[in-house]
């Protein structure tokens, strides 16, 4: 029986350490700010965002957020990112996605500067990922990386399996375990002997968006599985991209879905922000 890594605990502790050093940076006179941009009434989009006001609430941050109708225009939009830019109470700025289908979402990740892009979107914090000299790290894999690391899991020298290759989840995950020294594989919808692939993992990070995806027989005794996937399964019940049942019997460690890698996606998002506010005022 797998160990069961809870998100709910970890994200509770992060957010425990970014609300004690909100307080110290109070006393500096530095109050971390967050705006959010919503565009449109998209009601998934919507939960999101009003999870990220209360936890900026918990932990003591300002947060700002501006609704957009759905009809915004390209211009209308870019001009609130110049100002946000150019408010100096604002550290991070978020940009809700996915965005109606006239705006254009690359333009609006280049247009946030890369010192408020706290979600680690921008083409130049996506490169400093790769070098490894970073800011910022992409929310969920950063996530991901502190759940292993709260469990006292070892990367290095494990092979390490990533299923999915999203800009946002999959290719910032796999350049992550990599920076610890796994020996990581990128797997996706063209990949050949997936199951093969994934029977030799020590270390199995799902981000597929399928329900249920990863089998047990995909996964070999002892790996660890961490599931990115929240998906809705055919009675509409929250599920993750893996067969938690079937494959939480053979893993060493696994995620659950919901309360896995769910709640450390925001925990990280205001450990960004905290992140922002110091790296703007000079704070060390």
């Amino acid at each position: 029986m797998a160990v069961i890594i809870s998100g709910k605990e970890v994200s509770a502790k992060v957010r425990a350490e970014v609300k004690a050093e909100c307080e110290q940076l109070k006393s500096k006179g530095v109050t971390p700010g967050l705006a959010v941009i919503i565009v449109g009434d998209d009601p998934a989009s919507r939960v999101y965002v009003n999870n990220k006001k209360k936890a900026c609430a918990d932990v003591g941050f300002v947060s700002e957020e501006y609704a957009l109708p759905a009809h915004t225009t390209q211009q209308e939009l870019l001009s609130l990112i110049d100002k946000l830019n150019n408010k100096p109470e604002i550290n991070g700025i978020l940009c809700q996605l996915p965005l109606p289908k006239h705006l254009d979402e690359k333009a609006v990740i280049n247009a946030i500067s890369p010192l408020k892009d706290v979600d680690a979107f921008h083409p130049s914090n996506v490169g400093r990922i790769m070098i490894g000299d970073y800011h910022f790290l992409p929310c969920t894999p950063a996530g991901v990386m502190e759940l292993i690391h709260s469990a006292g899991i070892e990367v290095s020298g494990k092979n390490c399996v990533v299923i999915g290759r999203s800009n946002i989840v999959g290719k910032p995950m796999a350049m992550l375990l990599l920076h610890e020294n796994g020996t990581v594989t990128i797997c996706h919808s063209k990949t050949k002997n997936l199951k093969e692939i994934c029977s030799n993992a020590d270390i199995i990070v799902a981000a597929v968006g399928r329900p249920e995806f990863v089998k047990d027989d995909m996964v070999k005794d002892g790996a660890v599985v961490l599931d990115v996937g929240i998906n809705r399964d055919e009675n509409g019940k929250l599920c993750g991209d893996v067969d938690f049942k079937a494959v939480e019997p053979k893993a060493s460690y696994i995620t659950p879905v919901p309360g896995g890698v769910g709640p450390m996606t925001i925990a990280m998002l205001m450990k960004n922000t905290l992140k922002a506010a110091k790296l703007q005022n000079n704070i060390e």
